[in-house]
């Protein structure tokens, strides 16, 4: 095979930009990422030699870091497990293809905010080499295979693959160092580096040193288990490292868990809960589960059986003893005590969110701010728990428009009497701020919550109650109003029966009934949903999607105290076949819709009849 040159994607091009222009502030991290990698391609490599489904020539793993002040390079060797010619095209020429334009968007996000940190969710740290070296070799052996392949690049856009030779299988990693790194080739500073980013390593991290005379094999990090060792021995400093390594993430948690379980069910967890959302987490390749070790082996890097899909946002380490070597995600699936661990973990995790939602709200906002929609997912999938994760619900509201509230606040600041917890959906605040469907509430001083997310609609039905109160969308339904409203509007239905009758009939093909509004205070008209019918977000939603939404009518409310409906009932009362009533029964449905975030039927006809009114009045 001769060499090959290849063209980097778009994405890795614009990275490599910003890595070579001082991406991280701290450039030692590069050796952090380079090691973490090893760590990662070494426990594949164990774990698949020891159920038999590959033989290595050696068990003896270690990760070596060997510098040449002479040429003037460092080299990070692993015999792990290797890399073949399209392995090396997939993991270092291109980012995880499902976020291409997701990462394309966060480049840009990145150069106009200057938030470096956005760059750590897509765990890319092998690129951050290009900090401290012009050119970079690989050199790599998969496991079970007899040939070797080479990779190399300058940064340039462009990189090289040729054959090459490798006696075992592992990847050497051979950095080209720029002139103002040369520190990367003292031993101090790399001892420096590995015992704060890597100590707990538990493979051997290796460099050759001289002593008296002798060069020796000195193993630099100490090799404990971050989670298997006591609390109180672990410096906050450690924790933080340790999560950068299992998530490759350069942002600091925003917090974590760290228990052992005793009793008839034995296992010990570290688990993170990260501060930024990685930016594939809605995606089905998304990779959720802590990594599960059993008798210090890691059998999956990503165990989705152990959590449930609404936490999949978290990340750590679980370690069991009572779990088989060669067990199977099949195993997995409806083992007895992954359940246990499972359910321990999900009640572990929901105390935690819960303590800094009291204790830190400020950290909290910003938790949910990142992962408050996926955690709402629960409500949906965990019928057993929902009530749990509603209490985790932030929101703002009618009467709290400028901050953030929950259900438990909510219910306390009921009105008297009111028996039902109100809610609206739309697009955002400031559309949801204007909606017609809030003057009730607005007028008898009751307080309504603003849901904005796209899955509100489906997570709320799926509530249907809290503490025993009811959960009601106001844009749905009919509304719990007081019986002097009640009694007004029976009788402005009296009055205005055959009217509402005529603009039924004009409207049959849009609204199944015309009905007198108690919603409506000022505003002439609204759209209200069936009790069960879907939610309009959500409807756009699905259709956004590319997908078929429930095509059902809706109620037009009209306010027959509105000055435009008493001229449209004189009208009515002189001719109750005029033209004229049809038009003005479709401008009202129109605007009705309007209001509502969507567009009139014939938006031109529509814009047509308000220039003639306007020509008429000006």
């Amino acid at each position: 095979m001769a060499t090959e040159k290849f063209e980097f994607k778009a994405e890795v091009k614009e990275l490599l930009n910003l890595v070579i222009n001082s991406l991280y502030s701290n450039r030692d991290i590069f050796l952090r990422e380079l090691i973490s990698n090893a760590s990662d391609a070494i426990d594949k490599a164990r774990y698949l030699s020891l159920t038999n489904q590959i033989k290595l020539n050696s068990n003896n793993f270690k990760i070596k870091i060997t510098p040449n002040k002479e040429k003037k390079t460092l080299t990070i060797s692993d015999n792990g497990i290797g890399m073949s010619k399209d392995d090396v095209i997939n993991n270092l020429g291109t980012i995880a293809k499902s976020g291409t334009k997701e990462f394309m968007e966060m480049i840009k996000k990145v150069k106009e905010t200057g938030d470096i940190n956005l760059v750590g969710q897509f765990g890319v740290g092998f690129y951050s080499a290009f900090m401290v070296a012009d050119k970079i070799d690989v050199i790599s052996k998969k496991a079970g295979e007899d040939t070797a392949v080479k990779w190399s690049s300058k940064a340039d856009g462009n990189y090289e693959i040729e054959p090459a030779e490798k006696g075992d299988s592992g990847t050497d990693i051979i950095l080209h160092l720029k002139d103002d790194a040369h520190e990367y080739l003292d031993e101090w500073k790399i001892r420096e580096i590995v015992k704060k980013y890597s100590d707990y390593i538990e493979y051997p991290i290796v460099m050759e040193v001289e002593k008296d005379k002798k060069v020796e094999e000195e193993t630099l990090n100490s090799m404990k288990a971050i989670w298997m060792k006591d609390k109180s021995d672990i410096k906050e400093d450690e924790y933080k490292e340790f999560y950068k390594h299992i998530s490759h993430d350069f942002n600091d948690p925003l917090d974590y868990i760290h228990f052992k379980a005793e009793g008839t069910l034995e296992f010990t967890a570290l688990l993170y809960i990260p501060s930024k959302r990685p930016f594939d987490i809605y995606y089905k390749e998304y990779k959720m589960g802590p990594s599960l070790y059993v008798k210090k082996v890691q059998i999956m890097d990503a165990c989705e059986d152990l959590i449930p899909t609404y936490l999949r946002f978290v990340k750590g380490v679980v370690e069991s003893n009572d779990l088989p070597l060669n067990v199977s995600r099949e195993m997995l699936q409806n083992n007895r005590i992954v359940t246990q661990i499972r359910n321990n973990i999900t009640k572990k995790i929901l105390g935690k969110l819960e303590d800094i939602k009291k204790n830190d709200f400020e950290k909290y906002e910003k938790f949910y701010k990142e992962f408050g929609n996926v955690l709402k997912e629960g409500i949906h999938y965990d019928f057993e728990r929902k009530e749990e994760i509603a209490k985790l619900m932030i929101f703002n509201s009618l009467q709290n428009e400028d901050k953030k509230i929950d259900f438990d606040t909510y219910i306390e600041n009921m009105a008297e009497n009111q028996n039902e917890i109100y809610y609206i959906t739309g697009d955002s605040l400031e559309e949801i701020k204007q909606s017609p469907h809030l003057e009730y509430f607005k007028d008898k001083g009751i307080d309504v919550i603003f849901m904005t997310d796209e899955i509100d609609g489906i997570i709320m039905g799926a509530l249907m109650e809290y503490k025993k109160k009811k959960v009601k969308s106001i844009l749905k339904g009919d509304l719990e109003v007081d019986e002097n409203i009640k009694k007004e509007k029976e009788e402005k239905e009296k009055e205005y029966k055959d009217l509402l009758e005529r603009i039924k009939d004009d409207l049959k093909d849009y609204i199944s009934d015309v009905k007198a509004g108690v919603r409506l205070k000022n505003s002439l008209c609204c759209l209200v949903g069936d009790e069960n019918e879907m939610d309009e977000t959500m409807k756009r939603l699905l259709e956004s999607l590319g997908q078929a939404a429930p095509n059902s009518k809706r109620i037009l409310e009209i306010n027959l105290s509105h000055p435009v409906m008493q001229k449209v009932k004189s009208l009515y009362e002189v001719d109750p076949k005029s033209s004229k009533i049809k038009e003005y029964s479709q401008l009202i449905y129109d605007l009705a819709l309007i209001l509502n975030g969507e567009k009139p039927v014939d938006p031109s006809n529509f814009a047509s009849k308000i220039s003639e009114f306007m020509e008429k009045n000006i």
